[in-house]
């Protein structure tokens, strides 16, 4: 089966098309063959081992201080079960699913993985219908991020939202989720991405590039910064009272109930995931040239098998 591995860290070139030996399930594991996976920041920065500061080398410690530990990139799948073994039972053949790779030898951006039905880390749950293949691959990462940070800030009914960010994969699954709450939305974006913003449910659109949203007179019950480029400080004189920051640099550890909770909201078409661009398998190197370039909007898809 095709693979994509990198042996070094560095630019997209690093990556390479190899074959290697197809997987078999073992017991309680099933046989996935992956339709669509993406290009998340957490590929392109483990790539090319952009970490900030001291975080490098703690990030090369846990990944491989010369060479990655792991030689198969690819955060987050979606696919069909192919084969199960012996032992699983909330899977059959045919079913279509999507998850994460978390914790297992491979990531995704191979043709097949083989997962264990039950981890302690990593997703696995069943496609909701109403996304494609390549929607629901861009699903898990971003979706389980935004969910989980504004879980944290307790998020609720009738507050005011204001989302930083909101045209990346995180900002864009954190202003429909905050709108399936009853949330008021301000995204902050570009004006080249109002219409996008506002696509997805956004109620008032800030250029950052000609207002600096700590200025305005407005208070918000949660200040969300999707792209780490903001700060508590900041944030902290458009915040209410008991108002909330919360931010990617921070750590997160979402789970099964974080996806099956995203699921349930693609299902009742309150979510959907942005899909920017989508690459073939054998042009992910453009892919990955593409995303860092900085300015991707939503997801950037990676189809493996139509």
């Amino acid at each position: 089966m095709k693979a994509v591995t990198y042996q070094k860290y560095g630019p997209p070139s690093v990556l390479n098309m190899v074959d290697i030996e197809k997987p078999t399930p073992k017991r309680n594991e099933v046989l996935v063959k992956i339709y669509a996976t993406s290009v998340t920041s957490g590929d392109v920065r483990l790539r090319s081992s952009d970490f900030p500061g001291i975080a490098w080398l703690f990030v090369r410690l846990i990944y491989g201080l010369f060479k990655p530990k792991k030689e198969i990139l690819g955060h987050e799948f979606s696919g069909i079960v192919e084969a199960i073994g012996a032992g699983v039972s909330k899977y059959k053949v045919g079913d279509e699913v999507l998850g994460t790779p978390t914790m297992l030898p491979s990531g995704s951006y191979t043709e097949y993985l083989s997962i264990p039905e039950h981890r302690k880390k990593g997703v696995l749950a069943l496609k909701p219908k109403t996304l494609s293949f390549n929607e629901a691959a861009a699903l898990p990462v971003g979706g389980m991020t935004a969910l989980y940070l504004l879980q944290k800030a307790k998020m609720g009914i009738g507050q005011n939202i204001l989302v930083y960010g909101a045209s990346g994969s995180v900002g864009s699954y954190a202003i429909q989720i905050a709108k399936a709450s009853g949330a008021t939305v301000t995204a902050v974006c570009s004006s080249s991405n109002f219409d996008m913003a506002k696509q997805l449910g956004a109620d008032v659109t800030i250029d950052y590039k000609r207002q600096d949203y700590a200025e305005l007179e407005q208070k918000f019950d949660i200040v969300f910064d999707a792209v780490g480029k903001t700060s508590k400080s900041k944030a902290a004189k458009v915040l209410k009272k008991e108002g909330r920051f919360v931010t990617v640099k921070a750590l997160t550890s979402p789970g099964q109930e974080h996806l099956e909770k995203l699921c349930q909201l693609a299902e009742q078409a309150a979510l959907k995931p942005f899909i920017d661009k989508t690459f073939p398998f054998s042009d992910i190197i453009k892919a990955h040239k593409y995303v860092d370039k900085g300015r991707k909007r939503g997801n950037v898809v990676i189809v493996v098998s139509s």
